[in-house]
């Protein structure tokens, strides 16, 4: 059981209370309303704790083992599955899985990144981290949904695109900008929804759509924590310091219209009770796809355009010269 820093003092406390309890059961010194008043501390802990996370905590959050992955979502919140293998030039990527999915009655073309759960099944997932044939195969399936005319949902979960050699002897910086291209043009409703981490081109290369959510504790960002404190301080140690700075959470990215909805996550993140998640999920996919399918396709792809054309507010101040 893995217990993240800030819920060490939760976990204490439920102990307690379980001894408590068990306790009682062989001589009962509390009475049912003292043990539900420490029932009621042990709630208001959790609110405090939990209303009070640093940037870093919730990027702890975010990467729990037992936070659900995109398999998870796609047993949960998928009536049906049939996967599609394969890029058609090199290989299939197992850090991406696609394929016709039937949610809530409705047919989607799924595309979702895997990391895996123990140490095999991260290896042949490669961490999330998809090579070139995995950006292929993506976005091979999302023409085949223009084809039969599907909308395409894309569940975003990785730490970036793979950086090794191997992927750039195979165009790894072409096939993700191949991605933005063909995804910024594709004639059909394309749902995104960041379920864990969103680095860099790895996200962006299946980020492309007409509508993007964001679980309350997953991030979106152009780089990893780590990665920005080893380039700006060249000190890894100060990741909590690039959290902070790199604004990469959900309500920051709402404000700065990056992304356009927020799905809220249990008390303490998705792993407290992934059943909300899933059911939330379906929720937020159903409602988006009830809104983009009534939009003729020549106006969502302008739509589509002038989302990510007016992303990137900045302002410029006029200094006075000094005489």
């Amino acid at each position: 059981m893995t217990i993240l820093p800030h819920e060490k003092q939760i976990l204490e406390y439920e102990e307690t209370i379980a001894k408590v309890k068990e306790q009682n059961k062989h001589n009962a010194l509390w009475s049912t309303t003292e043990l539900k008043k420490l029932e009621d501390k042990l709630t208001q802990l959790k609110k405090k704790v939990y209303s009070n996370l640093s940037a870093w905590e919730r990027v702890a959050i975010c990467r729990h083992p037992k936070r659900p992955h995109a398999i998870d979502f796609i047993k949960n919140i998928c009536d049906e599955f049939v996967e599609i293998c394969g890029d058609r030039l090199f290989r299939d990527d197992p850090a991406v899985i696609t394929g016709f999915a039937t949610i809530g009655g409705v047919k989607y073309m799924l595309i979702a990144q895997e990391k895996g759960y123990d140490t095999e099944s991260r290896l042949k997932r490669n961490f999330g981290m998809l090579h070139p044939e995995g950006y292929r195969k993506a976005m091979r399936c999302m023409r085949l949904a223009a084809k039969f005319k599907l909308p395409v949902l894309s569940l975003i979960d990785t730490p970036g695109a793979y950086p090794g050699l191997t992927a750039e002897e195979r165009g790894q910086g072409w096939a993700i900008a191949n991605n933005l291209l063909e995804m910024s043009r594709l004639p059909t409703p394309i749902i995104i929804l960041l379920i864990g981490e969103g680095c860099s081109g790895g996200a962006l290369g299946v980020g492309i759509g007409d509508v993007i959510g964001m679980l309350r504790h997953s991030y979106y960002s152009v780089i990893s924590p780590e990665g920005c404190a080893s380039i700006l301080w060249k000190d890894a140690s100060k990741n909590s310091v690039a959290a902070e700075a790199l604004k990469m959470h959900a309500e920051t990215l709402l404000e700065l219209e990056v992304i356009d909805e927020i799905i809220e996550e249990p008390l303490g993140g998705a792993h407290h009770d992934p059943a909300t998640v899933y059911q939330n999920v379906k929720k937020y996919i159903a409602d988006q796809w009830r809104v983009l399918k009534k939009i003729p396709i020549p106006l969502l792809l302008e739509q589509r355009y002038q989302k990510f054309r007016k992303m990137g507010k900045f302002s410029i101040e006029e200094k006075p010269e000094i005489v």
